[in-house]
């Protein structure tokens, strides 16, 4: 038995390719062609969130002439659901036959190289909330190779054509949140190895892992975390800088995903 009820426009979709948008990526879903939206009321077993900037909308359309289903907005551990709700999404893309996601975020900088307003290509990363979407279960899955080499190198390819910048790479930290890090624990993330933290992302990837979907992921670095800025972190600089990015992953996606179905 299904574990979503899918509104009949829904079932008789065959997108390639799912993505997930974090804080203030939403606008991406203007820019798709031949769009129709759900509400994740719509859809049921779906949770729905509460958080600014995560609509809660499931579209449908095409991007570089690929049918893909873009999620605008997740749910969040912080927001007392389980690791399992917050991979949701994951699940309804494996149920709508979709083998590769696009997972997105906005992330605090730890590593004081990189700069606010660029894009980060996750390639590890660290489960400090030490929770999993996968408990319940004798679910023994390898992580050796949790983001796909051959989208990243593609990713990286496609960047550097396009802006003439190298992507940013690293490895990404999830914790619980809702509040943001002290300097302590910035610096002992960077300690840890973690180049940027936010608060999402690593449950849609381990249960994304676990349905055997290849994963990209990228970090919007909005801000440097406490410690490494002047000024306090807020809710409202992630989403204007992350809006302010948006433009820029859609530029890179419309490029790279017609390639993603061809490797």
């Amino acid at each position: 038995m299904s574990e979503f009820t899918l509104p009949a426009a829904l079932k008789s979709a065959k997108p390639a390719i799912g993505i997930v948008l974090g804080s203030g990526l939403g606008g991406l879903v203007d820019l798709l062609d031949k769009a129709k939206s759900f509400d994740y009321a719509e859809i049921g077993g779906l949770p729905v969130g509460s958080v600014e900037g995560h609509a809660g909308k499931l579209h449908l359309g095409t991007l570089g002439g690929v049918k893909v289903a873009v999620a605008q907005g997740r749910v969040h551990v912080y927001e007392g659901r389980s690791a399992r709700e917050a991979a949701s999404m994951m699940r309804l893309f494996h149920q709508l036959g979709i083998g590769t996601v696009v997972l997105t975020n906005a992330a605090g900088i730890v590593n004081a190289n990189l700069k606010p307003g660029r894009w980060m290509l996750i390639s590890d990363h660290l489960n400090l909330a030490r929770q999993s979407p996968l408990t319940g279960g004798p679910h023994f899955i390898d992580q050796s190779e949790v983001y796909s080499v051959e989208l990243r190198n593609l990713l990286r390819a496609e960047s550097l054509e396009l802006v003439g910048v190298k992507l940013a790479e690293g490895i990404y930290a999830w914790v619980n949140g809702p509040e943001y890090e002290t300097p302590a624990e910035v610096r002992m993330l960077r300690t840890l190895g973690a180049d940027a933290v936010g608060m999402s992302t690593v449950p849609e990837a381990i249960q994304a892992r676990a349905l055997g979907m290849r994963i990209a992921a990228l970090s919007c670095l909005t801000n440097y975390g406490a410690g490494l800025s002047a000024h306090p972190l807020s809710h409202e600089e992630v989403m204007e800088v992350g809006k302010a990015a948006a433009k820029e992953l859609f530029t890179l996606l419309e490029s790279a995903i017609p390639a993603m179905e061809e490797i």
